[in-house]
């Protein structure tokens, strides 16, 4: 299972790190000291800590900051003896490791971005980016599929910081975001809508007989997707007019989805006849600001990482 398996990558990934920050109080050297700083930077950015709670990325931090600190300046400690090659290997891996940290932020589309804004499209809770950003390395899935570089995926948090109430669950309603109301990101018209597709039960990924449930929102100047809807839980109908606000949905697990999430994504609408999904994609921004993979969200308000 994917997720029994992200999860066991990042503890061991943070385990790791944390034995290497240990080690520097008995051998103490720079390369391994880099290593160290750069596998914990790596694995709070990238790790899947929201398949436990999201509250231990800021754990695992405060007890690598804690052990590398008595480790360095306070263990007892003498010149480490490690060969040319492993202090070379040390410190190529930790080049690899921070430049992807470096990228995690800055990503590898081409600048400038086109963007849009739009409002979140949820009214109360805490969200998360379970997939978005710039490119490579923080969209891997959304960046080969056509059209969607700058596409998001979006799951909600309960109160333990999780996405369920378990760290992988069969049960739709056990995910915080299934049947969660969605609401209209922007004004516009629906351009067109689907409601008649089954929700899948994860960890299946079946397409519908039409993929995915979903509403298409077109403005004069962007179009916006939102997929896996419930089915049977579409309010809107093509050619409906839409405000800020307005409910439009619930959210489900239909189309090619592992578990309940929001996807969308947003292209510019050129007026010249060519499909949405060919339109050159937009960045999205919500209520002012971007969000990158594994950022969390509160709706109604602003939160840097």
């Amino acid at each position: 299972m994917i997720v029994y398996t992200l999860l066991v990558i990042t503890l061991l990934i943070a385990g790791f790190s944390l034995r290497t920050a240990w080690r520097l109080g008995s051998t103490y050297s720079y390369h391994r000291l880099l290593l160290a700083v750069a596998t914990a930077a790596f694995i709070y950015l990238f790790g899947t800590w929201v398949f436990l709670s999201v509250y231990m990325r800021y754990a695992f931090t405060v007890v690598f900051v804690g052990t590398l600190l008595f480790a360095v300046l306070w263990h007892a400690r003498s010149p480490a003896k490690a060969s040319p090659l492993i202090a070379a290997a040390n410190v190529l891996c930790s080049i690899v490791l921070l430049t992807i940290c470096v990228l995690y932020f800055t990503g590898t589309t081409k600048r400038p971005y086109h963007t849009v804004h739009l409002t979140l499209p949820f009214k109360q809770g805490t969200y998360f980016v379970f997939q978005g950003g710039k490119g490579l390395p923080t969209n891997v899935f959304h960046y080969k599929l056509r059209g969607a570089v700058y596409a998001m995926d979006l799951v909600k948090l309960n109160g333990w910081g999780n996405r369920a109430s378990r760290i992988f669950s069969t049960r739709l309603r056990d995910y915080a975001i299934y049947n969660d109301t969605l609401y209209s990101p922007c004004n516009g018209r629906i351009a067109h809508t689907e409601s008649a597709n089954p929700d899948n039960i994860p960890p299946s990924r079946k397409r519908g007989p039409t993929n995915t449930n979903h509403v298409l929102i077109v403005s004069n100047s962007f179009y916006v997707f939102m997929g896996h809807l419930r089915p049977g839980c579409v309010f809107v109908q093509e050619g409906d007019s839409v405000l800020i606000g307005q409910p439009i949905g619930c959210c489900g697990n239909s189309g090619f989805s592992l578990e309940p999430h929001l996807h969308i994504q947003a292209h510019i609408n050129t007026h010249t006849g060519l499909p949405w999904y060919k339109e050159q994609p937009l960045l999205i921004y919500f209520d002012g600001r971007t969000y990158n993979l594994f950022d969390e969200i509160y709706a109604g308000r602003q939160l840097s990482r």
